[in-house]
């Protein structure tokens, strides 16, 4: 079992939560034994005395409800986390120099503010001022210039390899991570990656978002996609070619964060990619040898593909997973209908509010056919499917949403 960490863990954090288990303990709470019975190897013999609930135990039962087999093993991973963390979003844009905030807003920060938008500004200010590039190594490494990416390393040739500038991140994940539109071809771009490989960037680089367990790798920042959506947090304009340089140079292909990320829409690239160097086969990654428990396994990884692949219709997807070898057996695509009730709220949203976020047209375009009303509001935003789709970007279904929608 991976772990199941909050956002920004600290032993301290975790301390008081196993002492609070242990004093609801000693008062007889329902739900903190409740907790224990589930969590603790030997629920019977640890509340086997009543009031007398050791610390240990509790600390055991701490540890494992989030996916760690034991206490040690949950502290050395949050201690660890701890040097390995970055938080993009809490970087502000406003107050920066030009090069850093041009790094800034061209970079994907994987949190709500990712969009084209920022991206566009990044690309304004390098054209009123193409010197930004000679300002950082992570600046011209935001904007894949090789010339002035490769004037930094004669320079500095350790900059190659050292977390800098305004995310601490090292120069090849501001080239995987950026999306600003500033032209670059994918030859051009293959050569910035190639000339920070040979200086000795690693190809499994990356960091923690927020002290959560997966790593975001210059794999994930190529392939990009997310919570948000594939207009906001889009792969990479050249990401086959990004990724497929990472994985010749031996990036580890059970990327787990790459795998969520991009399970969300039914597109298979990435899988295709990832399967032909060894993804769910090949194990003890330098992540697997960091993070040990804390991470997925492979086969945790494939199961995951296969849920959401089954829950959701992605037939294709399954049919990719077994050839592969990856076990289906029993699973059977769910197939999409037009709910009974056309404008329930499922999840605190309706059907039309989740076509309109994922851009699907034919399926909004069969709920407004059977009646489904564009004019009603989520429970979580109080907004309509239209603001769903404007959110997302999915420009397409706004257009298709927006006469029909009482403003």
């Amino acid at each position: 079992m991976a772990s199941s960490l909050p956002d920004r863990p600290s032993v301290d954090r975790l301390r008081k939560d196993a002492r609070r288990l242990q004093d609801s303990l000693s008062t007889g709470s329902r739900r903190a034994t409740a907790l224990v019975r589930r969590w603790h190897p030997q629920p019977d013999a640890a509340l086997a005395t009543p009031g007398r609930f050791r610390l240990h135990d509790a600390q055991l039962t701490v540890a494992r409800r989030y996916g760690f087999s034991g206490w040690p093993a949950m502290v050395h991973f949050v201690e660890l986390a701890a040097t390995i963390s970055r938080f993009p979003g809490s970087v502000a844009d406003e107050g920066l120099e030009p090069a850093d905030r041009f790094t800034v807003l061209a970079c994907l920060r994987y949190d709500e503010s990712d969009s084209p938008e920022r991206w566009q500004q990044a690309a304004a200010l390098l054209a009123a001022d193409p010197t930004l590039v000679d300002r950082s190594v992570w600046t011209a490494a935001a904007a894949m210039d090789l010339p002035a990416l490769r004037r930094h390393l004669v320079g500095d040739p350790s900059s190659a390899t050292r977390p800098a500038g305004p995310f601490e991140w090292p120069p090849l994940l501001y080239v995987t991570y950026s999306r600003a539109p500033v032209g670059r071809t994918s030859a051009e771009v293959a050569e910035v990656v190639t000339l920070l490989l040979d200086a000795g960037a690693d190809p499994d680089t990356g960091y923690l978002w927020g002290g959560l367990a997966t790593p975001f790798t210059a794999l994930t920042g190529a392939f990009g996609e997310g919570e948000q959506g594939p207009r906001r947090q889009p792969p990479h304009p050249h990401a086959q070619a990004v990724a497929r340089l990472l994985l010749d140079r031996g990036a580890d292909p059970n990327d787990g964060q790459s795998l969520y990320n991009r399970m969300f829409s039914p597109g298979n690239d990435h899988l295709e990619l990832l399967f032909a160097y060894g993804l769910g086969t090949r194990t003890g990654g330098p992540w697997f040898r960091r993070l040990g428990e804390a991470l997925e396994t492979p086969a945790e990884m494939m199961r995951r593909q296969v849920d959401w692949a089954a829950r959701h219709g992605f037939v294709e997807r399954l049919d990719l997973l077994a050839r592969h070898g990856v076990d289906v057996s029993g699973v059977e695509a769910v197939t999409w209908r037009v709910p009974a009730d056309v404008d329930v709220l499922l999840g605190g949203r309706t059907a039309l509010h989740a076509a309109a976020w994922e851009g699907d047209l034919n399926r909004i375009r069969a709920l407004l056919a059977a009646g489904a009303d564009p004019a009603v509001h989520d429970d979580a935003y109080g907004t309509t499917p239209l603001a769903w789709a404007e959110h997302a970007f999915q420009t397409e279904a706004a257009d298709l949403l927006r006469p029909l929608t009482p403003q």
